[in-house]
């Protein structure tokens, strides 16, 4: 593989991983509230969920997107997973305390994430038929890629939220951002309701 398609590789990754969305807008919340380390759990099981699901369409469950009742389905869990994510950013009292076992941050919940974001499917087809063309031996390096970028720019957002942790030590200031992360969320929300209510597989 040539070092021009490897650097093509990135910048898709980059470009699909780094901008705001549900995951980014989570790992952000985490890291605000719990701290990096405790945040790393969500920002990992999104990553391995990302790459699993990539390498999954890569290995020929592409077909699966043509099917309107599946994709229905994953837009409808993503929409309930957001408004519940949305209601509990809402809910939050603002007090930035420390990890526990009963409220941690999930591996599993970071990888769910993905599999029910409708978009994750449509950047894992589009960059798999862009840059493997059905090629397995294109199909591992590109995952490789993409888990090392996505991890990254996941992190980076978890990374700011820990950051503005040690800045906003005011429960108030606290929960009026994590009001307004419920609100972008549920914008998230709603666009993925639209979408699904108009059948339609876009980004």
């Amino acid at each position: 593989m040539s070092l021009s398609l490897a650097l093509s590789m990135a910048a898709f990754a980059l470009a699909a991983s780094l901008s705001p969305g549900p995951v980014n807008l989570v790992a952000f919340h985490l890291g605000l509230n719990r701290g990096l380390i405790p945040a790393l759990r969500h920002v990992s099981g999104a990553t391995c969920g990302f790459s699993v699901l990539l390498l999954s369409i890569g290995a020929g469950l592409q077909w699966l997107t043509q099917w309107a009742a599946l994709m229905h389905a994953i837009r409808l869990g993503g929409v309930a997973f957001l408004l519940y994510l949305a209601w509990r950013l809402a809910r939050s009292d603002g007090a930035l305390t420390q990890n526990t076992a009963a409220r941690s941050p999930s591996f599993v919940g970071g990888a769910l994430m993905q599999w029910l974001n409708p978009k994750a499917w449509i950047a894992s087809g589009a960059g798999m038929a862009a840059y493997t063309a059905g090629d397995p031996a294109r199909a591992v390096p590109f995952a490789l890629i993409f888990f090392g970028v996505c991890y990254l720019s996941v992190g980076s957002w978890a990374l700011l939220g820990a950051g503005l942790r040690r800045r906003l030590p005011s429960p108030e200031r606290v929960r009026w951002l994590n009001r307004g992360m419920g609100l972008a969320l549920l914008v998230s929300a709603l666009m993925l309701a639209t979408m699904s209510l108009h059948g339609s597989g876009a980004a």
